[in-house]
């Protein structure tokens, strides 16, 4: 399994329009067949900043997921909305239900 941490840091004015466009995102990542969890979450203490949980089966079915469209739109729509550019942390999962 892979799992991937991304971090994303929203202009505020565009948090409500991130959080919609994210949303279409989480669930058609969802329902990728190589997909085995997609959590968005968001900070109690700032909610302009966002974390994105995504497993995915294997390197393949992650490499598959930016490939998709609605990936490819969602990465598109958020570009022009972050305070800072977003950072990612590829993990394995070691204690994972």
């Amino acid at each position: 399994m892979l799992a991937t941490l991304v971090f994303v840091d929203v202009i505020p004015e565009y948090t409500e329009q991130f959080m919609e466009i994210t949303r279409y995102n989480h669930e058609n990542s969802r329902k990728e067949e190589g997909n085995v969890r997609f959590d968005v979450l968001r900070d109690n203490n700032d909610p302009n900043k966002f974390v994105l949980f995504e497993v995915y089966r294997d390197a393949d079915a992650a490499a598959a997921h930016k490939l998709t469209e609605h990936y490819n739109k969602w990465r598109e729509t958020v570009a022009p909305m972050m305070a800072s550019p977003r950072r990612a942390i590829s993990t394995t999962p070691y204690c994972f239900d």
